[in-house]
């Protein structure tokens, strides 16, 4: 039986820049020129207007039906006009999960990133490159280390003010700011100024921010490592302490693209920590009472995860709609009836389960697990040295247990 024939390529992807259609290669052009339709924003298809010779379509808002749109195309020779790389924080991508490689061309063009860092010199893989077009500014906090450079995609032209503000109030106010605005085209235009004296006006919509981060003493720098300081959350007291969530992270062993409940969760500090992680990585946090809730939700943006979710529900009925699990840590009511059999049944398996207890009596439930289900149980005691009238000594914290379960 012949093989079936090829499916013909009838989407084009190319990138543009600020300096339209001058930029494009001979390929490019030939493809946007021979296109029944020509997809993109209202500024590409304005930059691309003298190649353009079939219908211009402008993308519909909201964004979200724009692949319909596309694919309702497909058998005509499309082309579909981006920013600079459409696959680096762009159409690309989007497209790519609904059309095979082999019925796409792409031509992409520099991307911000790589315009702004040949303009100041910096080598792309030194420095942490950040999109907070369309997304929380708060998004840049894990990237704030002293003497860090970061490029940060903004969304408008009042994004760079509001980065000024956000790094001036975290501690971050010496901070040289490079504001680059339509990089690659006859405006463009790059100015400086610090976080804290920023006073750049008549900005661009088209702009990227490089920071050069300078960190004053009390900069709310968030470290590597798991286990972040316990002050770096609001917190009413209801909190995994930061060496018992550094051993908690290790025991629940993120890995890529994985989703955790947090439940019980209190000041939310598990589920941020393991958003923290990689950024990939997802968490739901679950809390019953509604002060907490809202809490868990400010320290997601201070700590630079504002897309944690958080639930506000008792388990175990608020667990019953939830996406399956890939771990979940019960920090708080492990011994209250059905908590434990609802994360039992609904984790996935080869999924981990982490139980904290502190009271005899959870204690007592997760001893009969272990007893009844296996894993491994672990006593955590931490002490720390404070004074003692004028001498020092050591003042013990409530050892916490540990259950840890893979289920089969």
């Amino acid at each position: 039986m012949p093989d079936p024939a090829p499916p013909a390529r009838w989407l084009s992807i190319v990138g543009i820049g600020e300096d339209g259609v001058e930029g494009l290669s001979p390929v490019a052009r030939g493809l946007v020129s021979a296109a029944e339709m020509v997809f993109g924003g209202e500024r590409h298809l304005k930059l691309a207007a003298p190649l353009i010779r079939g219908e211009a379509k402008r993308w519909p808002s909201p964004f979200s039906g724009a692949v319909r749109e596309v694919l309702a195309q497909r058998g005509r020779q499309v082309c579909v006009l981006a920013s600079g790389d459409p696959f680096f924080y762009g159409v690309g991508s989007v497209l790519a999960a609904h059309v095979a490689p082999d019925e796409t061309l792409v031509v992409p063009a520099p991307s911000a990133f790589s315009l702004a860092a040949a303009r100041l010199g910096w080598a792309l893989p030194d420095i942490a490159m950040v999109s907070l077009h369309g997304r929380a500014l708060d998004r840049i906090r894990p990237q704030l280390h002293p003497g860090a450079r970061v490029l940060a995609l903004t969304s408008d032209r009042e994004g760079p003010a509001a980065l000024a503000t956000l790094m001036t109030e975290s501690g971050f106010g010496a901070s040289r700011l490079t504001v680059l605005e339509a990089l690659g085209g006859p405006v463009e235009r790059i100015r400086a100024s610090t976080a804290a004296a920023f006073d750049l006006g008549g900005v661009a919509e088209l702009n990227i921010v490089a920071v050069e981060v300078v960190a004053s003493p009390h900069a709310r720098v968030l470290a590597y490592t798991p286990g972040l300081a316990d002050d770096l959350f609001e917190h009413d007291g209801q909190i995994t302490k930061r060496e018992i969530r550094a051993v908690t992270l290790s025991s629940l062993a993120p890995l890529r693209d994985e989703l955790l409940w947090d439940v019980g969760a209190g000041a939310g500090s598990v589920a941020i920590e393991w958003m923290l992680a990689h950024p990939s990585l997802r968490a739901i946090a679950i809390e019953a009472r509604a002060d907490r809730a809202a809490r868990i939700g400010r320290n997601a943006a201070a700590v630079g995860v504002p897309e944690l979710e958080v639930v506000e529900g008792r388990a175990p009925e608020a667990l019953s709609e939830l996406p399956t699990p890939d771990a979940i840590f019960v920090g708080g009511g492990a011994s209250a009836e059905g908590v434990l059999d609802a994360a039992i049944a609904a984790l996935r398996p080869g999924g981990r389960l982490v139980a904290n207890a502190v009271t005899l009596d959870t204690e007592a439930t997760l001893i009969g697990r272990h007893a009844a289900l296996g894993g491994t149980l672990t006593r955590i005691a931490v002490s720390r040295a404070d004074p003692v009238g004028e001498k020092t000594g050591w003042r013990a914290s409530m050892p916490v247990t540990q259950w840890v379960w893979v289920k089969p």
